[in-house]
């Protein structure tokens, strides 16, 4: 169904006559397929009894008496003459087709046309028999009564092209914004033609994605390309290649360039184009450009074209294109290819690669070389040139699987030269490493290249020294690293490549911050960021950006955003997206521990989604929304974030992200009281972190680790992680790091201590938290704060219930605190028992600062640590002055332990974590869960989350 939308059809009934008043005419023209017939049915449509009025937007239509007349058709109107004295509403459709005798009929009609009447003429205009004359020749005497008026059908703009394909493809889900602009595009909005379109793109499905060239292959309607075929063959042989010419072109074109492509010469070829167009086989979209009115038209007419001709067309079109300025060498490398010119072809594609290459399209670059070097038959000489094109453009864009795939052939290929080997062996161990992150592949590709260039091209190999600089990848040392380093300094200088010393250079800074060396800021100063040479500033950018991810990770949370700033600045200028989506995702680590969480999750998904195929720069991503799901409580998908969905190998995973990711995991493991396993992650994440040598990495593990192992047993083992741990550190400035080695002392000091001394032991303890508390505080982390607040205040809680059974029987709680369930973890979930309130200052001022972490705690988003904190809160403090003995009533709303439950229930915890959680006994929290569930009327625990309680008068 084609609807003209609303403009045309008001535009025609404000012209319609009142009862009384002079007749209108109104000539509407329209290209075939705007919807002229469908205009006038709608207006139609519309015309009924005097009471009966259109739309409320729309004024009503006189009651008139209603003929349609469709020129060209079998028979004819009724007698004119029966309707001169009565107020008529005449529909004259495709007055293009009528004869002689319909428009001498026609016009006796029109020119009879009584008070009160109406005639509505519509026409295609480039079909007139005499142009802009829609009743013929000679011109019409029309009456003076009568208003004339003429009206002209506009194409759909985008916006209706993308409601046409909503309602045409319905409950599939409609069209990618992507797909509604080519439809657009190739339909040039002609109303019959997007629906014609549509209808085949319908056909697709379920494997249409809404692709631009999906829509390509869709192919071209057959109402269109009988439309237009009938037309070009209504030209004469001499004159149809101009047409030809158009369909190869493909889209509108200067008169000298059309008539080059057709090969007619200027006299032929003048007339060719004004017959072509006198017949509406070619249209005039733009002044004096010409091509088809509708861009889909050009593949029905070059189909047609025999196969010799349409080469010659191709080749006489490349050599045009080749004469523009700016040249589109990506459009010469195909129609040379079109041609059947195969080195022509491959000298364009190269020309084409490297314009993109420079102007940093670099996915288009990569797109083209791809589909090349994938030809068979591409003579060796050609795939030197390209290969190295293909490899540079793919490190410095994004990733593609096809290119890995096309470089990992390529250099089997004997009949490379060496040194093309060698540049290609690298590209492809920098994509293995830094885009698929398959590290142990990609350090052996890189080290072999390393081998292959060093004799012949120095420059090159100084590049694939520097990138065995970076400590990234798992199972090499910080000493091997250290090594390589020398051996790309040296490498480097000897090349003299200004823009090799600066790839060193930034390899060297991302080194250097990473273990928290004392030159490392001096190195950073030293990047190059002004420089003017396009390639150096790229890699003071990767620099500045790898200088920034490491700060974050060291803990110099005020520093990230210049550097950021400015590398994200000089990435998008020197075109290197790469460098730009890694600095994205520094931004998420950024906001999780400075608790900047409100919307992070969203950022994190969308993130994700954006980075689809490359796993690898989207794991900052996964962490982070894997760290907020531990926090929120939301177990059950927190160990899919964290194993990042199936999506990449963890076990690559970059060496801080999957110390970070197995600390989440320790602490999920110990929260489930799974002590074993944790325990087991725990030593197995401290081996790799152990063998790299970069201890400011442990940082995010330690403190879990550590608590494994005690609760393990193995106490042995965790003091040696602190003591490794602090010995690895030295005096080195890594503030996060200093933060968490203290935080680990703290649980090692409140875990392991022998019960004589258990006192005395949770109050050093607390200290310790304390000031680790403070030292995040500074930084800021306002969530490792709280947790070590907390920490602090548990022990300090602890202690004084160890004083308080030294000097009085211990007593039996009362309501819920006798129901509790002691967890045998004192770090993550430990439960105090029920004591008397003490009037020691610092056991008030632990229950402040408890009260405090819980508040922080929910302002932040952590669900489970609030609940968790108001817990161990609920056992120490007093019962209300007023309250009467007993639990309070709550009727049908849910109480405050109820709320609780099921809001950590809703998150996914099971009965067991939530009693952890809340030291309660599994059984009172399933009854809590069936309370709430039967005062919402909650079908499932999940539905709890839509199942709002009453709300109170």
């Amino acid at each position: 169904m084609i609807t003209t939308g609303g403009s045309a059809l008001r535009s025609l009934m404000r012209a319609l006559p009142g009862p009384d008043a002079d007749p209108v005419l109104m000539f509407v023209e329209g290209a075939a397929g705007e919807g002229k017939s469908h205009l006038l049915q709608e207006l139609a449509d519309l015309q009924g009894p005097a009471d009966r009025r259109g739309p409320a937007d729309l004024p009503g239509v006189p009651d008139l008496a209603r003929h349609w007349w469709r020129c060209g058709a079998e028979g004819g109107p009724p007698e004119e003459d029966e309707h001169r004295r009565e107020p008529t509403l005449w529909l004259v459709d495709d007055v293009h087709r009528a004869d002689e005798d319909e428009l001498r009929r026609l016009r006796r009609v029109l020119e009879g046309l009584a008070r009160g009447s109406a005639a509505v003429v519509t026409y295609r205009p480039e079909e007139l028999p005499a142009p802009g004359l829609p009743l013929g020749a000679p011109p019409m005497t029309y009456p003076n009564r009568t208003a004339v008026l003429r009206s002209r059908l506009a194409p759909w703009d985008e916006e209706r092209v993308r409601r046409a394909a909503a309602e045409a493809l319905g409950e599939r889900g409609g069209c990618t914004a992507e797909a509604v602009t080519r439809i657009h595009e190739r339909t040039g909005g002609v109303p019959r033609v997007v629906v014609d379109l549509l209808a085949m793109v319908r056909e697709q499905w379920p494997a249409f994605t809404g692709t631009a060239a999906e829509v390509d292959v869709a192919g071209v309607p057959p109402r269109l390309a009988e439309l237009v075929l009938s037309r070009t063959h209504a030209l004469s042989p001499v004159h149809r290649p101009v047409v030809w010419a158009a369909a190869v072109l493909d889209g509108p074109v200067g008169r000298e360039e059309l008539i080059a492509v057709s090969g007619l010469g200027a006299a032929t070829g003048n007339s060719a184009l004004l017959r072509a167009l006198e017949s509406a086989a070619l249209a005039e979209p733009a002044e004096g450009r010409y091509g088809f009115a509708v861009p889909l038209a050009a593949s029905a007419v070059r189909a047609t074209v025999p196969g010799p001709v349409r080469q010659d067309l191709h080749r006489r079109t490349a050599d045009v294109l080749s004469r523009r300025h700016p040249v589109d060498w990506a459009a010469v490398a195909g129609h040379h290819r079109a041609a059947g010119d195969g080195p022509r072809w491959l000298r364009a594609v190269e020309k084409a690669a490297g314009a993109a290459e420079a102007s940093g399209r670099h996915q288009q670059a990569i797109t083209l070389l791809e589909q090349t070097l994938a030809t068979p038959d591409i003579p060796p000489q050609a795939r030197a040139r390209l290969a190295p094109l293909l490899a540079r453009n793919a490190v410095t864009g994004l990733r593609s699987d096809q290119t890995v795939d096309v470089l990992a052939q390529i250099v089997q290929d004997a009949a490379l030269p060496p040194a093309v080997r060698g540049e290609l062996r690298l590209d492809l161990g920098l994509m293995l490493c830094n885009q698929m992150g398959r590290f142990p592949e990609g350090w052996q590709v890189l080290e072999i290249a390393a081998a292959e260039l060093r004799d012949v091209r120095s420059a090159l190999a100084a590049r694939a020294m520097a990138a065995l600089v970076l400590p990234y990848h798992p199972g090499v040392s910080l000493d091997v690293h250290q090594g390589w380093l020398i051996k790309a300094v040296a490498a480097a200088d000897d090349s003299g490549d200004e823009a090799m010393r600066t790839a060193v250079l930034a390899n060297h800074v991302g080194l250097a911050m990473s273990w928290a060396d004392p030159e490392a800021w001096d190195l950073v100063a030293k990047l190059p960021v002004k420089s003017t040479d396009p390639a150096c500033a790229r890699q003071a950018a990767r620099g500045l950006c790898n200088a920034a991810d490491s700060a974050v990770w060291l803990g110099f949370y005020g520093r990230v955003d210049d550097l950021l700033t400015q590398g994200r600045e000089l990435s998008a200028r020197t075109g290197a997206p790469y460098t730009e989506q890694s600095a994205l995702g520094t931004l998420l680590l950024q906001a999780w521990w400075t608790g900047q969480w409100l919307g992070l999750a969203e950022r994190c998904e969308e993130f994700i989604t954006t980075t689809a195929d490359m796993p690898l720069i989207a794991s900052d991503a996964y962490l982070v929304r894997g760290l907020l799901a531990v926090a929120q409580g939301d177990w059950g998908e927190a160990k899919s974030w964290l194993f990042q969905r199936g999506t990449f190998g963890t076990e690559n995973l970059p060496v801080p992200l999957g110390a970070a990711a197995a600390g989440a995991l320790i602490r999920l493991a110990l929260a489930r009281q799974e002590v074993a396993v944790a325990a087991e992650q725990a030593r197995s994440a401290w081996k790799v972190v152990a063998e790299k040598g970069v201890w400011p990495w442990a940082a995010e593990l330690a403190p879990w680790a550590v608590e494994a192992l005690v609760r393990a047993g193995d106490s042995g083992t965790a003091h040696t992680m602190v003591r490794n741990f602090a010995q690895g550190l030295g005096r080195c400035d890594a503030p996060a790091a200093r933060a968490a080695l203290v935080w680990s002392r703290a649980v090692l000091t409140e875990t392991d201590v022998p019960v004589r001394e258990r006192r005395s032991g949770l109050l050093e303890a607390a200290k310790l938290y304390g000031e680790a508390a403070a030292a995040y505080a500074q930084l800021p982390r306002p969530y490792s704060q709280a947790l070590t607040t907390e920490g602090a205040a548990r022990c300090v809680l602890a202690a004084d219930t160890e004083g308080a059974r030294g000097s009085a029987p211990e007593t039996e709680g009362e309501g819920e605190a006798a129901d509790t369930a002691v967890s045998p973890s004192p770090v993550a979930d430990s439960a105090v028992s029920p004591a008397p309130v003490s009037d020691d200052p610092a056991t008030l001022t632990a229950l402040t600062d408890l009260e405090s972490c819980a508040q922080r705690f929910t302002d932040l988003g952590a669900v489970w640590d609030a609940a968790r904190a108001r817990a161990l809160l609920r056992t120490r403090q007093p019962a209300r002055k007023g309250r009467p003995p007993g639990r309070p009533s709550h009727a049908d709303q849910l109480s405050p332990r109820e709320e609780e439950v099921a809001q950590l229930a809703v998150s996914g915890l099971t009965n067991r974590e939530i009693a952890a959680t809340l030291h309660l006994s599994p059984r009172t929290v399933e009854q809590h869960i069936a309370g709430a569930m039967r005062k919402t009327g909650a079908l499932s625990r999940r539905d709890l989350a839509h199942r709002p309680g009453p709300t109170p008068p």
